[in-house]
């Protein structure tokens, strides 16, 4: 009977002692820079007190022991003259658990245990870079929700029209990114959200974001709402225009002109003969002082942030002589010909006419001798029969 009376007693001595280390557990929640006092149950209020501190947080390696006594951690955690620790500026080094034995004056020993975690409420997140519209059927940047100075890190959460919005990789789509500062500790989040309108949806949504702290039973904080306008999707009508048109002469001037419905929230870029042109985007594209080397196909590409992509029909540009221009180099050059094969004939004929002056010239000598020859003949002939008749009327 004694037997069981005193395994009676030692078992509700084991029970009590049990639950004096589970109800001396208990988890504290601090904010960062604010001092926290840990109390240390079963401490005598007076001296000399019989108690002992162990705390293992991020500054310790182990156990660390820290006595009534004081000593270099004070500046960090000290133990006041009722037996509680304080920690006159708590930070994330200070994460961790603390223990306190105390063993009062009739000899009977308490324990407490805390973990304790520490926090930074953030200022309310922000949207940045929001758009200014979407397109239904495109997929468009709604803005990027952003959450600076906040610890843990927490999450950040999108709702459209009040509604959470669920990445499924198609219609909707988060890209995170968190950052922690090297000497704050203090986490930033990035959430930038892409989504694509359905085809008569809503034409005005409204899109949130929210950031949730990492530890419980704290409220979110809610970023400004946006509103954005939703276009239905119309193809762009993308057309190049130039002037002159038709053949160009070589060395002038042609301007080719791209146009499109929205010429004010878009980007044009000019394309030749299938190639980029190395330009700045300009709606117009100015040729001067053209060469051969400047003929081709040219294009535009019009870039919509909504919109996407549209690119233009090709148009050629043709250079050579305009028609009026070749006609007069023709009968130019006709002149020139028909003036050179005139004078060649002047210049035959008045050779033509020398030589037969000369040849005149040669011949009129050779008739003189000959003219005079023939009168000599006929001379001779006159005179012999004269001589012969004088010498029959001789004696």
């Amino acid at each position: 009977m004694a037997a069981g009376a005193a395994a009676a007693a030692g078992a509700w001595v084991l029970v009590l002692s049990l639950w004096g280390a589970v109800v001396g557990d208990r988890n504290i929640t601090a904010r960062i820079g604010k001092p926290l006092v840990l109390n240390c149950r079963g401490a005598p209020k007076k001296p000399p007190q019989q108690l002992e501190w162990k705390l293992n947080t991020g500054r310790t390696e182990a156990w660390k022991v820290l006595s009534p006594q004081g000593g270099p951690w004070d500046s960090v955690a000290r133990v006041l003259p009722n037996g509680s620790l304080l920690l006159p500026a708590v930070g994330i080094q200070d994460e961790g658990t603390f223990r306190c034995r105390a063993t009062s004056r009739n000899g009977k020993e308490t324990r407490s245990t805390y973990q304790v975690r520490v926090y930074q409420i953030p200022g309310k997140p922000e949207i940045i870079n929001p758009a200014s519209e979407l397109m239904a059927g495109v997929p468009s940047k709604v803005g990027t929700c952003v959450s600076e100075g906040g610890y843990p890190a927490g999450t950040l959460s999108w709702h459209w029209d009040g509604k959470p919005l669920i990445p499924d990789g198609k219609g909707v789509s988060v890209q995170e990114e968190t950052r922690r500062h090297p000497e704050t500790g203090l986490f930033t989040l990035q959430s930038e959200l892409m989504v694509t309108p359905a085809q008569g949806g809503a034409p005005h949504p409204t899109f949130s974001c929210s950031f949730s702290p990492g530890l419980p039973r704290r409220r979110a904080l809610h970023a400004a709402p946006i509103q954005l306008n939703v276009w239905e999707s119309v193809p762009l009508e993308v057309q190049v225009m130039v002037e002159p048109g038709g053949m160009l002469a070589p060395g002038g001037t042609v301007t080719l002109t791209c146009e499109t419905p929205a010429q004010s929230s878009v980007q044009i870029h000019w394309i030749k003969d299938g190639m980029p042109l190395p330009l700045p985007p300009s709606p117009m594209l100015v040729l001067s002082e053209v060469k051969p080397e400047d003929q081709g196909t040219y294009s535009c590409v019009a870039m919509h942030p909504s919109h996407g992509s549209q690119e233009s029909r090709g148009v050629s540009v043709v250079i050579g002589y305009v028609e009026g221009q070749g006609l007069g180099t023709v009968a130019l050059a006709l002149g020139i010909l028909g003036g050179l094969g005139i004078a060649v004939l002047l210049i035959g004929a008045i050779m033509w006419r020398r030589r037969q002056r000369q040849r005149q010239e040669r011949k009129a000598p050779e008739n003189q001798e000959e003219e005079e020859e023939e009168e000599r003949t006929e001379l001779n002939q006159s005179e012999e029969p004269e001589a012969a008749e004088s010498g029959a009327a001789g004696p």
